[in-house]
């Protein structure tokens, strides 16, 4: 369907920007070498150092090294918009960093914390099917990993920063088992998101926006 530019300005005015013009409207969408996509592929080999700390048991350096890396993706998310560097290869990069990522997490956790770790598995094995279920659903309907990066889900990532500190640290395990329940939830809203896009999309920002999307348009990410 093409759009007038009577009728482009009519949509934008209304907040509403029709889906087949959307890829056009960000120059970089299509760009891999961005500096948000950098410091994504830092993230990403520290991510694999961080099974290194845990092996040699550096628990504290560990903790620390999961804490730096978890605020680089904060870092690069807003570097991406204030730069206008979004792309979708960096989308589908940063879903994949951050798997490594929180991977290495829970082996760490394993591997420094099984002590505790063993009398909260109900909690985490929920979450990894949780997340199974959501990663399957967008294999299944687009052949790749939803990227959907949601505001739940940036709200689930800071509260696993703080649970995964509380729990490495000895302090109480309650942050933890908070964080498992909202990323449960988030997955649950990105499997929902899936069933309803017709296509894959990145960076949809809640169930709303992909109902708004799936109707004909959709507000910028």
């Amino acid at each position: 369907m093409e759009y007038t530019e009577t009728e482009t300005q009519r949509t934008k005015a209304e907040g509403v920007i029709p889906l087949t013009s959307a890829p056009d409207a960000n120059p970089m969408r299509k760009r891999i070498l961005t500096i948000p996509n950098v410091i994504c592929f830092g993230r990403l080999i520290g991510a694999l150092s961080l099974n290194y700390f845990a092996i040699t048991d550096q628990a504290m350096v560990f903790t620390a090294a999961f804490v730096v890396l978890s605020l680089s993706d904060w870092v690069d998310g807003r570097l991406a918009r204030w730069l206008n560097q979004r792309s979708d290869f960096g989308a589908r990069l940063d879903s994949f960093a951050d798997s490594v990522l929180y991977g290495s997490l829970l082996f760490g956790m394993i591997w420094l914390r099984w002590d505790v770790l063993r009398h909260e598995a109900i909690w985490w094995i929920v979450g990894l099917g949780s997340y199974a279920l959501t990663t399957l659903a967008g294999l299944w309907k687009y052949g790749r990993i939803p990227s959907y990066h949601t505001r739940g889900a940036k709200i689930t990532q800071w509260l696993i920063l703080i649970g995964a500190v509380s729990l490495l640290l000895d302090y109480s395990s309650w942050p933890f088992r908070i964080a498992i329940l909202a990323g449960t939830l988030t997955n649950l809203e990105a499997t929902a998101i899936t069933w309803i896009l017709p296509e894959w999309r990145a960076d949809v920002l809640s169930l709303a926006h992909a109902r708004k999307i799936a109707s004909g348009g959709g507000s910028p990410a």
